[in-house]
This record gives structure tokens, sequence and C-alpha cells, in this order.
């Protein structure tokens, strides 16, 4: 390794060493302390008897798969530690917008535009602000006879007004697409729930591991399986009737039943109908305990 790390250095290639403990080799502790020695335009680091000339593309990388690391403080100062750890309230939220995109497209794309029009706008600000500092700077004479620049003041405002109103109506919008998507928090809430259990299983035995990507495959399943269990079944509901039809050419009886069955049928079909279109919120409630009930089982 070390070998490695003296090659890195001199010809600027990055090096990644993964998977350490809580302890690290001290003969790179003048690398990663940054012990440079400057000689006119140069920069050496010393690694054992050797001083190498350093390059200034070389990086350095550690990698822990330790979830509460003990590194000693002047480590953790001369490092930068970036934490990847995945935590419940943020598989929460993942799982969330995973659900809202898959029940709710509409939801998801539209919050996905309004982000893409609050990021232009803020462009957009940027550049009407840079460009008024611009021509105000090299504005030649009295600014209040430069019509030009009046004018082009008075465009700047009247656009940085029509979009503060987009952006006011923007922000409403998303406040309502917020309050849709929280619908569907318990779902989302009871994945994360479940990531976490079946990660602490790993105490029982070591083959008890489970990574979030297949996790996320079987979440995306369970909600597949509950959006074919409660869409309408019109093809079923076809059937029905036709077979209801043919009772009817018997006898009085039979077709009696089969009109009682084909009412049963036609009201099934309405709330099916319902449930595709705009959910009401006992359906809604409905399909959310479904898809709870299904992400735990």
């Amino acid at each position: 390794m070390v070998k490695i790390v003296e090659m890195a250095v001199e010809s600027g290639a990055p090096v990644l060493i993964e998977n350490m403990e809580n302890s690290i080799d001290a003969v790179i502790q003048p690398v990663y302390s940054r012990a440079i020695i400057k000689r006119g335009k140069s920069k050496y680091i010393k690694m054992g008897d050797k001083e190498l000339n350093l390059s200034p593309t070389f990086q350095l990388f550690l990698h822990t798969k330790l979830s509460n690391p003990h590194y000693p403080p002047e480590i953790q100062a001369e490092c930068t530690l970036i934490n990847f750890t995945v935590t419940e309230a943020g598989l929460e939220d993942q799982l969330l917008s995973l659900v809202v995109k898959k029940e709710r497209p509409d939801l998801a794309a539209q919050k996905e535009e309004l982000i893409q029009q609050q990021n232009g706008f803020k462009i957009k600000l940027k550049e009407l602000e840079s460009g008024l500092l611009f021509k105000l700077a090299n504005a030649q004479g009295d600014i209040l006879e430069d019509i030009e620049l009046i004018e082009n003041l008075e465009y700047s405002k009247k656009l940085s007004t029509e979009i503060q109103e987009k952006v006011a109506i923007a922000i409403e919008t998303e406040i309502n697409i917020n309050l849709a998507s929280e619908f569907y928090r318990p779902a989302a809430s009871r994945g994360a729930l479940v990531f976490f259990l079946l990660n602490e299983l790993y105490k029982i035995h070591s083959f008890y591991r489970f990574s979030l990507d297949s996790f996320v495959i079987v979440v995306n399943r369970a909600i597949d399986i509950v959006a074919d269990r409660m869409n309408p079944k019109k093809k079923n509901v076809d059937e029905e009737g036709e077979e209801v039809a043919e009772k009817a050419e018997g006898e009085e009886a039979a077709a009696a039943e089969g009109e009682e069955a084909a009412a049963e049928e036609a009201e099934e079909g309405a709330e099916d109908e319902e449930e595709a279109g705009e959910m009401t919120p006992r359906t809604l409630a409905k399909r959310v305990d479904a898809l709870t009930e299904s992400i735990t089982y």
C-alpha cells in the first residue's frame, strides 16, 4: 500500500483506501496531515526516509464501513468527514418520494416541474442583478439622462415583480403538493421502520444482511401488487355480465337472480371506477392501509 501511495503522490492519481478500522497507519500520517515542505515553487511530502514531489492533482480518500468510528480529534480536524449513513428520517423521505411517484405520477411530475421553474427564476434574477450592476458601473455622465439605462431599469423592475408573483404561486402550489403527498407518509414510515429492523438482524447471524437497493426493489414490488389488486377489473365484469345474460334466457327465477347479480357487479364497477379516478378520502385511506400492509408483509 505504501508504494502505491508514493507513486500516486508523484503522479497525481487519486487513492482510495477502503474498509478502514478505527486506527490509521502512521505511514500515511504526513499525507492526511498535509505535512508539506515548500522549496521554491515545488512542494514535497516526506514519507519515511523519502521526500516525494507532491502533484497538485493528488487526492486521498479514506473509507470505512463502521457506523460510528472513533478517530482521534486531530484526524477529524485534518480530514473532511462525509457521512453517507442512511438515517430513518432520510429513508422515510426517500420512500415517500418513491410511493408518490408510483401512486401519483402527476404530483411527482408537477413537483419536478416546480423545482425546475424555481431554479430558472433564481438564475433569471441573478442575471438581471448582474446586468444592472454592470450597466450602472459602466454608465458615463449623468445616469438620469441615460434614457436607455432608465428604460432597462424599468424593464428589469417589471420582470422582477412578475417573477416574484410567479414564485409566490409556485410556493403555494408546492405546499398543496406536499400536503397531498403527506397522505402516503404512513406507508413510507412503515417501510423505513421495516428496513431498520431488518438491518439489525445481522446481530443474530451474519447471514441476515440486506442492502438498501434490494429493499427498494421489494417496496416497488409491494406497490405494484396493491395497484394491480385495487385497479378496476373491467374484463372480469364484462365476462360475468355475459354469463348473467345467458342465464336470463332460462327460467324467470334465474333471470331475477341474474339481474340482482348484475346490479351488484355494476355497483362494484362504479366503486372501482371511483378508485381509478379522483380518490375520496375513504378510498385513499384504504389504499394507504393496503400499501402499508403490503410493504410490511
